[in-house]
């Protein structure tokens, strides 16, 4: 799977949930959202690899699709991020799974600052297994469509042709992930957001500033419910993830407790004047009774069901294209 440009995905899918929510019903951007996960789920399970060409900027949906296939090769073009938190959204996607098998407490800087991530990066902390230059890509791609077998000695026999050694720049906030680690496995967003503070001080490095700035310009809610996601995430199967994550997501569409996702996507995508009014605005704001409201059933909306995922048995298709 390839795309197409500069870009695999970095928010055509938010807006058009967002016009989903404002031109019906809630749930019909519930029941797109839906699709999109099952998709994931399928793509994660699906007895075939898959592998994924991710030349560009990556985030958001286009990090869930390609994140839980088996083959995930990266060039010195790529972006990943998770800016989520900064929409009035939280890491979603099955990111609660992903992000929390990453090193350390990894994971948890990339969903609460945004982190943008380069293919050495992505390579390092496992978010990607090969590194390929995009010049060589054609010729993988053939290489790979000439080959008609799902056999993964056979596939990974052909993509290490073109692999090529990739080191992070002295500046990857992965060099540092003794601190991220420090900071980022306190229990709450406000004791990690005060431990990064207390390392500027005698650290002043560029990325620590930067994650600071991230954290305090988010929505607080957002930054909350992702904790509390990935939390969980590291103790559930990726079924138990999406499913979890689907009840989350609609809440946040309903508008539950929060106008967040409303607010966060005019600001940068409609308005776009950068300037969300969050609500919670801060963190002590929100409380663990507005964050557990989040992990219920809707059963109050008789249009909304919970998400069923494929059984098992459905995942091999002889038909379905060989990648």
């Amino acid at each position: 799977v390839q795309a197409i440009g500069k870009t695999f995905c970095v928010g055509g899918d938010v807006v058009a949930y967002f016009r989903y929510l404002t031109i019906g019903h809630w749930t019909f951007g519930a029941q797109v959202y839906k699709r999109q996960l099952m998709l994931n789920y399928l793509i994660a399970k699906y007895n075939k690899p898959q592998v994924f060409l991710i030349n560009g900027a990556t985030m958001g949906g286009g990090a869930g699709l390609s994140m839980n296939a088996r083959y995930k090769i990266v060039t010195e073009n790529t972006v990943f991020a998770m800016p989520e938190a900064a929409l009035g959204l939280f890491p979603d996607v099955g990111a609660s799974y992903f992000l929390s098998r990453l090193p350390g407490y990894f994971g948890e800087y990339l969903g609460l600052t945004g982190a943008r991530l380069d293919g050495a990066d992505m390579l390092a902390c496992g978010l990607a297994t090969h590194f390929v230059f995009s010049k060589d890509l054609p010729l993988l791609e053939k290489s790979l469509y000439e080959v008609d077998t799902d056999d993964p000695i056979i596939i990974q026999g052909i993509i290490a042709k073109y692999v090529q050694q990739t080191p992070l720049k002295e500046e990857s906030a992965f060099r540092r992930l003794d601190v991220i680690n420090k900071c980022f496995s306190k229990q709450s967003v406000e004791e990690i957001l005060s431990c990064l503070e207390q390392q500027v001080i005698s650290r002043n490095e560029k990325w620590i500033t930067t994650a600071i700035k991230s954290i305090k310009t988010a929505s607080p809610i957002s930054l909350k419910l992702f904790l509390l996601s990935i939390r969980k995430g590291r103790s559930e199967d990726l079924e138990q993830c999406l499913i979890r994550e689907y009840r989350m997501s609609s809440h946040v569409y309903r508008r539950t407790v929060s106008n967040d996702c409303h607010e966060g996507v005019s600001a940068k995508f409609l308005d776009k004047d950068n300037n969300p009014k969050w609500e919670p605005s801060k963190l002590e704001l929100v409380s663990n009774e507005m964050l557990e409201k989040y992990l219920t059933k809707l059963d109050e909306d008789e249009t909304w069901e919970d998400l069923q995922l494929p059984s098992k048995h459905r995942h091999t298709n002889p038909r379905i294209a060989k990648l």
